[in-house]
């Protein structure tokens, strides 16, 4: 059984609700396999509380936190230093407590879609053609931005709210191309990446309606939700040929960053470490 001393290092999940993560059981496989003396822990804040939360936990002795809804945009505006990328992207979901006490944030969601792209759909190239992204939330912003920043020099964007599609287009540049909801299936055309983002399709709401027939059979379909792991969008794209890409790839990919700051160890994402987070969804 492990037990953790007085130095044990401190990591957490700041959310509200927050037992409905995954990230205590992900970090805590790890924690596990290297055998730390460390601990990851849920911590239910709610909104008013967050500042505060932040601000103690280098008090605490924390290395850092995860941040999730509905925390990420508020705690940007809250640490004393954040990456260009995580202020592109307007949120942040990783802070780690730097050595001289302040809080720096990054935002690690981008990196690991595209980590989970790679390794699922290898033979996709950010050149190969148009990516369409479906929704305007703060995945979707993230994606898009992980995206640009590979090289996709077009990336067609649709969104059930118009303008939350014109507020992203505007936000990072001409490369995005704004499409009206009704045209989503029009827009598959020639592309090479299509990438749900919205909840469309998760379990307990409604389906995702979309036709692929423009869709070349080469490109690659990538959905964010994982419950169900499989959803409609990619059992229609694995029965046309496409390459289906399910969502729990990028919550695990996206958590090593902040695993490898907190407790000074770089850890892979494996089979078993999905499988043993997949057991409990």
């Amino acid at each position: 059984m492990r037990t953790l001393s007085g130095r044990a290092r401190l990591a957490g999940v700041i959310g509200w609700p927050i037992a409905h993560s995954r990230s205590p059981r992900l970090h805590g496989f790890w924690l596990a396999q290297h055998d730390i003396d460390g601990a990851y822990l849920p911590l239910a804040v709610r909104p008013e509380n967050l500042a505060a939360a932040l601000k103690a936990l280098p008090i605490l002795g924390f290395g850092g936190v995860n941040v999730t809804l509905p925390h990420k945009s508020a705690a940007l505006g809250l640490v004393d230093r954040a990456s260009a990328e995580a202020r592109r992207i307007g949120a942040i979901n990783t802070v780690v407590v730097g050595a001289d006490g302040l809080l720096e944030g990054s935002n690690t969601d981008g990196y690991g879609f595209l980590e989970h792209l790679k390794s699922a759909a290898p033979d996709w190239r950010p050149e190969d053609g148009p990516a369409v992204l479906l929704g305007a939330g703060g995945a979707a912003r993230a994606i898009a931005v992980a995206l640009l920043e590979a090289g996709v020099a077009e990336l067609r964007l649709a969104n059930r709210t118009a303008r939350r599609t014109a507020e992203l287009a505007a936000a990072l540049g001409p490369a995005i191309k704004p499409v009206a909801w009704a045209a989503r299936s029009d827009a598959l055309d020639g592309a090479s990446l299509l990438v749900n983002s919205t909840t469309l399709g998760m379990a307990g709401q409604p389906p995702l309606e979309i036709g692929l027939l423009r869709l070349p059979r080469q490109a690659v379909v990538y959905d964010i939700v994982y419950v169900p792991l499989e959803t409609p969008l990619l059992a229609a794209a694995r029965a046309r040929g496409h390459t289906p890409v399910d969502g729990l790839g990028m919550l695990l990919h996206q958590a090593l960053p902040g695993f490898a700051a907190w407790f000074g160890v770089t850890p892979e994402v494996t089979p078993e470490l999905r499988e043993f987070v997949l057991a409990a969804i």
